[in-house]
């Protein structure tokens, strides 16, 4: 076994400087982990240790401990690569990142690589170069939502328990209703896909009518269960479970996985479900339909069949989705969950802690 080396010493500068780059969202993830390797070199003595802890290899933690002891912080980034000499230093490359991330133009909510251009005094080829190395993008903008549920991490544990380890002797369902499907008709005939030219649709379009698509997607298979209505009253979801029922043999329990929509806790429902005991409801906390794995089947009905799809009446779109599920029970697919409870947690935990460091 290898000797275990002195920590190593580091100044009040050097440990500044290695803790801003750890923290800035800003520092290339490469640089921000060879700056965690020399923080727990200057305080374990052993590569083993620090190189557990962090998840790399000891061979790394030796590599950078040995490149910090040899040209200190300099030896932590990158050797110039051949090629033509950079013109552009790595403060202004700082600069730049900074300032994207930290403040916005005063006639825009976000930069554009021009106007970005015009505030640095660089070319906006430049600019937007540096923003493709650190994965920029102020153009985009992406919608999150965080639960207000105050079960949110019990709720959370029971359903990806189900998922991961489903109980014996029992079906796990994930059910919902796909609402307001609405049956579409262009105005104009489709013009077909042809060489060096997409299909072609008129954007405006005739609304031949709505239905209800209800859905009990089993876990273990990928099969669904569906029905479809004009109305998703509580009478309907009853008549839905009705159906669940019959489908499933009988000696097995039936554990559903569904969202805190008003219908399906009304006294119907509760009266049906007493009547049924080997039914048991799992609620998703509220705002978080992305635990229901039953909307990855909605989202895959959705892109393959209902969005680009031509129905000149309620019947037609009926017939069409009876078709497509059909063919999908032919050849099922199971959606698997991989996360765990713990892993889903941390994650939003992390998230939330990103979220007040900044500001918001």
């Amino acid at each position: 076994m290898p000797s275990p080396k002195p920590p190593l010493l580091l100044t009040d500068d050097e440990q500044d400087a290695l803790r801003r780059w750890v923290r800035r969202p800003s520092t290339a993830q490469a640089l921000a982990l060879r700056s965690r390797i020399v923080l727990r070199c200057s305080e374990v003595e052993s590569n083993t240790a620090v190189a557990a802890e962090l998840g790399v290899s000891r061979n790394m933690v030796g590599k950078w401990r040995s490149r910090f002891e040899a040209n200190r912080l300099e030896g932590l980034v990158d050797e110039p690569r051949p090629g033509a000499p950079r013109t552009i230093s790595d403060a202004r490359v700082e600069e730049v990142v900074v300032k994207t991330l930290e403040s916005k133009p005063a006639d825009a909510t976000h930069w554009s690589t021009r106007s970005m251009a015009a505030a640095s005094g660089m070319s906006q080829t430049t600019v937007s170069r540096i923003w493709r190395a650190f994965g920029l993008q102020p153009h985009r903008q992406e919608t999150f939502k965080l639960s207000t549920d105050p079960q949110f991490v019990e709720k959370v544990r029971d359903i990806v328990g189900l998922y991961l380890d489903p109980p014996e002797r029992a079906l796990v369902l994930c059910v919902d209703e796909k609402s307001q499907v609405q049956a579409l008709d262009r105005s104009q005939p489709v013009i077909p896909m042809m060489p060096g030219t997409p299909e072609r649709v008129t954007h405006n379009y005739i609304r031949a009518g709505t239905t209800d698509l209800f859905a009990a997607l089993e876990v273990a298979t990928g099969k669904v269960i569906t029905q479809l209505r004009r109305r998703h009253r509580a009478v309907e979801f009853r008549q839905f479970l009705a159906t669940i029922d019959k489908t499933v043999p009988a000696d097995l329990d039936v554990h559903l996985v569904c969202d805190n929509l008003a219908t399906h806790k009304t006294d119907t429902i509760h009266r049906w479900l007493v009547r049924h005991p080997r039914f048991h409801l799992h609620f998703t906390p509220t705002g978080s339909s992305w635990l229901n794995l039953v909307e990855r089947w909605f989202a895959e009905i959705t892109l393959k069949l209902i969005r680009r799809g031509v129905h000149h009446s309620v019947h037609d779109l009926e017939q069409d989705i009876t078709r497509w599920t059909r063919e999908w029970n032919d050849n099922p697919r199971p959606y698997v969950w991989t996360k765990t409870a713990e892993d889903i947690l941390e994650s939003l935990a992390s998230y939330c802690t990103r979220i007040n460091d900044s500001g918001h």
